[in-house]
């Protein structure tokens, strides 16, 4: 599917997110109102729970109502028997905006080192991606350059998604970084937190080094999946 070359030239990436504000009611009240709105499509399916309750468990999954908390990407290196390394790279933290503006400087230099470069993530399309570039733009900072998707045919944008790979043009398929890493025999990133858990981590607990160890694990995991599907050996050392 991807030969050595082709993987060396991806960063793989996976982002963490928590809501906006610690509870429902530290929301601006506007805010809040958006949310009473937003929130009654969930309603319909979890109809036991109120507005409170959904804002804690879903508004981090939405841009205009969570955060970024960790960006975490790696780059994969061949060894000369052809055994892969991967480098690993974390931003994390209580100041979005550090994260951002230090995680595109990274981006903007990884993509202009070389043509070709291109982003991989598991659901990255659909999530990872536009989210990162909503966070930029609400937090009024430079998007980078390999975000800037508007204008762009699809073939000029350089998006890879493990997931839409493991698609094969199934429109209808939702298939996790787990599942997926437990079909292909590799382990889990999921035994310590998952991402329901990364909220009240980061506002309650507060330990950024957990949230950013288990990022880093989705990442390792995202670059063995794609490893696995190109019928290559997996990653034995993270650098």
């Amino acid at each position: 599917m991807y030969t050595q070359n082709q993987l060396e030239n991806l960063l793989f990436l996976d982002i963490e997110t928590a809501p906006i504000a610690p509870t429902y009611d530290r929301l601006p009240e506007r805010m809040r109102e958006l949310w009473d709105s937003k929130m009654l499509r969930y309603q319909r399916q979890e109809p036991d729970k109120d507005a409170a309750q959904l804002f804690l468990d879903k508004a981090g999954i939405h841009a205009e109502f969570g955060r970024v908390v960790c960006i975490s990407c790696g780059v994969i290196r061949f060894e000369e028997d052809g055994i892969p390394k991967i480098r690993m790279k974390s931003y994390g933290g209580e100041d979005e905006a550090s994260i951002l503006q230090e995680f595109g400087q990274m981006l903007n230099k990884f993509t202009r080192e070389k043509d070709g470069r291109s982003l991989c993530a598991h659901n990255g399309k659909e999530f990872d991606f536009p989210y990162l570039g909503r966070r930029y733009v609400i937090q009024g900072l430079e998007i980078p350059y390999a975000l800037r998707v508007q204008g762009k045919k699809p073939w000029e944008i350089n998006f890879v998604d493990t997931m839409e790979l493991w698609k094969f043009g199934d429109y209808k398929a939702y298939t996790s970084l787990n599942l997926l890493s437990a079909v292909l025999d590799i382990p889990s990133p999921k035994d310590d937190i998952d991402g329901s858990q990364v909220r009240e981590v980061f506002w309650v607990e507060k330990d950024y080094e957990r949230i950013k160890v288990y990022c880093e694990k989705d990442v390792i995991t995202t670059a063995q999946v794609l490893l696995r599907m190109s019928r290559l050996p997996l990653i034995d050392k993270v650098i």
